[in-house]
């Protein structure tokens, strides 16, 4: 990805989510993907995809079953 694209996904997601705490980063990953971090914490990976001439980004984002709150947690009630 362009370095244009990181700084205007970055934008769409912090404005989209009200914060200032995405940040997109390179990793091990090809040249069409970027590491999605929150507040520091990994989150996730973006994909670039481009055909017929149209642009779009997937994001993947993995949970941890482990991560998870307790499912006898009240609070999820």
């Amino acid at each position: 990805m362009t370095r244009t694209e990181v700084m205007r996904l970055r934008k769409y997601l912090n404005d989209k989510f009200d914060n200032n705490s995405f940040e997109l980063k390179s990793g091990n990953q090809k040249d069409d993907s970027m590491e999605l971090h929150f507040e520091g914490e990994f989150l996730g990976v973006i994909y670039r995809d481009e055909e017929d001439g149209e642009v779009s980004y997937a994001l993947n984002i993995a949970i941890l079953e482990e991560d998870l709150p307790y499912a006898s947690d009240a609070s999820l009630i």
